[in-house]
């Protein structure tokens, strides 16, 4: 696990699956019911946007579907391309579980990040790897 600090995270040229929160990680905490609208986090929008069309971006949260339609139009006006939102989710944490390749290439990466302030990691392909 890997907390939000400015370092690289080299990954393969697989295609890759995205589970990334909403609230506090790439838009402000709540700010779509405190400012009546979302806003993208210093850096949020560009990085959504560099995500290889080849990949999936799953959007994770605690939303009730009653925002669904806000939510996704918002991230439609700013040309962000996801595969789902999960409407919902508990506050608590978010586990991911996966297994490795047999060469080795361990398939579960996670950043946390501290609320309100988007990653500072660098994800950096390897073909090495």
């Amino acid at each position: 696990m890997l907390d939000n600090q400015d370092h690289v995270v080299l990954v393969s040229e697989l295609g890759k699956t995205w589970l990334i929160d909403l609230d506090g990680t790439v838009v402000k905490h709540n700010g779509y019911k405190t400012d009546g609208k979302d806003t993208f986090l210093e850096g949020a929008k560009e990085f959504l946007l560099s995500v290889s069309p080849e990949d999936v971006v799953i959007f994770l949260t605690s939303r009730t579907t009653e925002y669904a339609r806000m939510t996704e139009t918002f991230l439609e006006e700013n040309g962000i391309r996801y595969d789902r939102i999960m409407y919902g989710l508990p506050y608590g944490e978010r586990i991911l579980v996966n297994d490795c390749k047999p060469r080795g290439l361990r398939t579960a990466i996670a950043v946390n990040t501290k609320r309100d302030q988007f990653m500072q990691s660098q994800f950096r392909t390897d073909p090495e790897i």
